[in-house]
């Protein structure tokens, strides 16, 4: 399919937390890769790299500001405190909307492949408002890890929450896209879940993952777990109805044990009763204490919302001069 869409300003989004030890690696490729598609005609020269610190305590920012001094092609976006990766992330591709026909979002760890982002180019030059990189392959990941992410993103169609299988947040997003996504106003961020609701035409890049180049990763199971009950919890309600059917079928269990009791009582049958009893009454009292767990976990992103409390602030923006792009046909 053509379009009329010329080569693009692309913005190469990437949040950073504490890494230091994998950023000029990153810097070094992401510039070699920049440099190479502005001089094959893919992009546009004044395509960008921008990083987004979201409140590091190590040397991040200050590589940032550095590289940003020497090279034309970095930017960079301090945020106030840590917002964490998804609210980091949202502050960049808001940052670079108005300067940007497109925007990739990619980690800092090279685990993304970065020779992928000349599909994604290529998928936007077709006409594609959103493009998915979606991973071939979990081999490289625990048993543990590859179970429980796969499982996860079943878990989540099945509650009706409609995510690409196998995606993270590399992905390219159009002007036009994200202009949509800005209108999301919600607190409690998913962008997994609410970029597929934006719309648009869409398609899917695949490419393999690699290995964390150097450093932490900076999702350990305490935030994966996390982010796992915002992806639940944020677009599905589900879980309430299943609580409300479970209280019905627990009720209705509870009659047949009434009546059971009634005609023992009748017919005279002696019955001890004393474990049936305490194992009922612990039985009943997880379970409502499970379901004021999610109810209140519920109530808490309802309080989180009202507030409208600011997702992030950004305390500097090194080329914030940057002009603002004229809109173009899309």
């Amino acid at each position: 399919m053509t379009t009329d869409r010329t080569a693009p300003v692309l913005y190469l989004v990437i949040p950073c937390y504490n890494e230091e030890a994998v950023l000029p690696e990153t810097t070094k490729r992401l510039t070699e890769k920049l440099h190479a598609m502005i001089r094959a005609g893919q992009i546009d020269r004044e395509s960008r790299i921008l990083y987004v610190d979201d409140g590091s305590r190590d040397q991040t920012w200050a590589l940032i500001s550095e590289y940003s001094a020497a090279i034309p092609y970095v930017d960079g976006v301090k945020l106030a405190h840590n917002r964490g990766h998804q609210n980091a992330l949202l502050a960049g591709l808001m940052t670079a909307m108005p300067l940007c026909d497109c925007a990739i979002s990619m980690d800092a760890d090279l685990q993304d492949d970065i020779d992928a982002v000349d599909r994604f180019v290529e998928k936007y030059m077709e006409g594609c408002d959103v493009v998915y990189g979606v991973r071939n392959k979990r081999d490289k990941d625990t048993f543990f890890k590859r179970t429980t992410a796969e499982g996860y993103y079943k878990f989540l169609r099945l509650l009706g929450v409609d995510i690409v299988f196998n995606h993270a947040d590399y992905r390219l997003m159009s002007r036009r896209a994200l202009e949509g996504l800005s209108e999301y106003k919600e607190v409690n961020l998913f962008l997994r879940g609410i970029v597929p609701l934006i719309g648009f035409r869409s398609d899917y890049v695949y490419y393999d993952r690699g290995e964390r180049f150097a450093g932490e990763s900076k999702y350990p199971l305490k935030k994966m777990i996390a982010l796992a009950l915002d992806g639940i919890t944020s677009f599905s309600v589900k879980p309430l109805k299943l609580i409300s059917n479970l209280g019905i079928l627990i009720s209705i269990l509870s009659v047949f044990g009434l009546l059971y009791a009634l005609i023992s009582h009748l017919l005279g049958v002696t019955v001890a009763g004393w474990t049936a009893i305490v194992a009922s009454i612990w039985l009943l009292g997880g379970l409502q204490m499970l379901c004021l767990g999610v109810v209140g976990t519920y109530i808490g992103k309802i309080y989180s919302e009202v507030k409208q409390r600011p997702r992030y602030l950004i305390e500097t923006h090194l080329k914030e001069s940057a002009t603002p792009k004229a809109d173009k046909a899309e």
